[in-house]
């Protein structure tokens, strides 16, 4: 009978004189046996076992003779010797097939040459295990059999409590660290944790997640012809500019200012202008502009208004990209004739303009790959900056979220958590006030899950008492083409409806209309 996962397998030990006969109590001491070594172990010897009368001395952690062969043991086996298997804790677990094929030497997974690798000392490694014989290597396997195919360990059941990971007994698995990947280079994220902070979600590439592309075969001058006919005559028909503005991408809409002058010699902005009115105004100028353009004018906006409009400029500079960034900076200066920093500074002051300057910079790592050692320093710098210090070091909170890589920053998050057990969210309520806590938290939820932290933007412009249209028309814009489907899917599961039906509930008329193609449908 054999341990179970250990089935019998050809081969096995060659009979040699000398050997382990079955008897009932233990070896006892004869002359020419082994004599007790340091350890207790058996010496590698050259050609395998000599015959001996009489067996082995009994050895500390020696086995005591079974019928049957050798019993499992608590703590038992064989002592580490030069070549052999080293001791582990827990022992190797129970796997079909008998033990798998050593990995190459070097590899991942893999150990010195001629050698085993101990389980646990490679954390994540649990290969399939494959059944046949084991590759011997110098110094490997039992000594004195180089080449010798493993057998499997023939044994009648033991009285004796079963070494852990043998015959079926549960093993620790050591080494296998806390973390919530076995590879150190692609953390898990789950939830973010106690503290009723936002779930952090990695940046998963699904491909295509807007709600508006490239119509087929648009045309602009005749899309142009279509805007003219509309506007021309007695009246607007308003339809035709929805459907013609709401079924067209950005890439496909901005010509079509060129596309107009070249065809009637007349300004399309001025037009529309002339013809439009409201909000629905406001939605249909914001189409004709290109990213970068629409986000350089809120921008603007945002500073030069009455008041700050504080959560803009940290909505825009914390969810573009640095080539977005550089770009919005060279539109504003060429607009404007100021450069966007110097906009910030005049309009704003302490760690929060650092924080805004520091994002309007544009030169955030953005290297995907993640060092788990690298993000432990980092939440471990936060925690001392801000819970294990008496005062707030902002500067240091600034550096690392607005340098970081986001990636990186979502396992610091993280870390944060399972280190101090409070949500970095949390941290910044308790650390920091006014205009730099909404700025940072602001920071912190659009790393976490970019989608969840529009969808709250969103809620938080259409809930209450009026509607704040210019976050609205902004959000829906400009994220139409980037992210719309993954808003759409937060907004139901956090606010238990649809994107769709609360536009539908807190908006009206045309403005309602092109609003609703931009969303792009209800879930």
């Amino acid at each position: 009978m054999s341990y179970p996962g250990y089935p019998p397998q050809a081969g096995g030990y060659p009979p040699q004189a000398g050997g382990y006969p079955p008897q009932s109590g233990a070896y006892p001491p004869q002359a020419g046996g082994y004599p007790p070594q340091q350890g207790g172990g058996y010496p590698p010897q050259a050609g395998g076992y000599p015959p001996q009368a009489g067996g082995y001395p009994p050895q500390a952690g020696g086995y005591p003779p079974q019928a049957g062969g050798y019993p499992p043991q608590q703590g038992g086996g064989y002592p580490p010797q030069a070549g052999g298997y080293p001791p582990q804790a827990g022992g190797y677990p129970p796997q079909a097939g008998g033990y798998p094929q050593a990995p190459p030497a070097g590899s991942w997974g893999g150990g010195p040459t001629g050698g085993y690798p101990s389980i646990g000392l490679n954390p994540g490694y649990n290969p399939g295990m494959p059944g046949g014989t084991m590759p011997q290597g110098p110094g490997m396997g039992y000594p004195g059999q180089p080449g010798q195919p493993m057998p499997g360990y023939p044994g009648a059941p033991s009285p004796n409590q079963p070494m852990p990971g043998f015959g079926g007994a549960p093993a620790p698995m050591p080494g296998y660290p806390k973390a919530p990947s076995p590879n150190p280079s692609m953390p898990a994220y789950g939830g973010g944790g106690g503290g009723g902070g936002m779930p952090i979600a990695p940046h998963i590439n699904r491909g295509f997640r807007g709600t508006i592309k490239d119509f087929p075969g648009a045309d602009s001058l005749k899309d142009v012809e279509v805007l003219r006919k509309a506007m021309k005559g007695f009246g607007t028909d308003e339809n035709a500019i929805i459907e013609l503005l709401g079924s067209r991408s950005n890439r496909q809409r901005v010509p079509l200012l060129k596309a107009y002058k070249t065809s009637y010699g007349k300004d399309l902005k001025k037009d529309l202008h002339g013809e439009l009115s409201g909000d629905f105004r406001k939605l249909v100028m914001a189409t004709l502009k290109s990213p970068s353009e629409l986000d350089a004018s809120e921008l603007n906006s945002a500073i030069k208004g009455a008041g700050t409009d504080e959560a803009c400029l940290i909505e825009i500079l914390s969810s573009r990209s640095n080539a977005e960034i550089k770009e919005i900076n060279r539109l504003y200066k060429q607009e404007f004739k100021k450069s966007l920093e110097d906009h910030i500074s005049g309009d704003t002051s302490g760690h929060f303009r650092r924080l805004l300057i520091s994002l309007a910079q544009g030169s955030r790592d953005e290297r995907e790959n993640v060092d788990i050692s690298l993000a432990k320093q980092d939440a471990q710098s936060l925690y001392a900056a801000g819970e294990n210090k008496l005062g707030t070091d902002e500067s240091k909170f600034n550096a690392i979220l607005c340098a970081r890589s986001k990636p990186h920053l979502r396992a610091v998050f993280l870390e944060y958590q399972k280190m101090c057990g409070r949500d970095i969210e949390k941290s910044i309520e308790r650390e920091m006030s006014g205009d730099l806590e909404s700025g940072m938290l602001a920071v912190v939820k659009c790393i976490k899950n970019t989608p969840v932290y529009f969808a709250e933007r969103l809620y938080k412009a259409m809930k209450g008492a009026g509607t704040k249209d210019t976050t609205l028309i902004r959000i829906m814009v400009s994220r139409s083409e980037v992210d719309m489907l993954d808003i759409r899917q937060a907004y139901v599961q956090n606010y238990g409806k649809s994107l769709y039906t609360h536009i539908s509930g807190d908006t009206s008329g045309d403005y309602k209309k092109l609003l609703l193609k931009f969303c792009g449908g209800s879930d």
